[in-house]
């Protein structure tokens, strides 16, 4: 089972005053498989809900990114399956180093994406938090 992608484009195109290059759709069509829902990841480790020592944006999304794989993996997936993931940023500057990081896991996936710029996250130190939703063939 592949997921069929409707719109296919990348961010280099659509947002040329930003230097962002991620694969995204406008839409996605899945056919069986389990979803996997994906609560919001934040900048923490699965295990012990430690945060990471950093106020980097870039680091912070690499952590965040890292989960949404990890977790995708331990449910019988790989990234290729996630179809939808929602970006909430603290700060809009931040918007290109949390987009250009997310793309490094997403080239070639293709999901459907919305962006918040949102006042605060549920702990003051996090900038970015991203939850997603993933479908894996049967």
């Amino acid at each position: 089972m592949t997921h069929t992608r409707i719109r296919k484009f990348n961010t280099a195109k659509t947002y040329p005053e930003q230097s962002l290059d991620n694969d995204l759709c406008q839409a996605v069509v899945t056919h069986g498989g389990k979803t996997v829902w994906l609560r919001g990841q934040c900048p923490q480790s699965l295990d012990d809900f430690k945060n990471i020592e950093s106020n980097d944006p870039v680091e912070q999304t690499h952590k965040v990114m890292q989960n949404i794989k990890q977790l995708i993996e331990e449910a019988g997936g790989t990234m290729e399956h996630l179809v939808k993931v929602v970006v909430y940023i603290t700060d809009v500057r931040h918007r290109e180093a949390v987009y250009r990081t997310m793309g490094e896991y997403i080239k070639g996936v293709h999901p459907v994406s919305t962006g918040l710029v949102v006042q605060a996250l549920a702990r003051p130190e996090w900038l970015v938090e991203i939850d997603g939703t993933a479908v894996i063939p049967e």
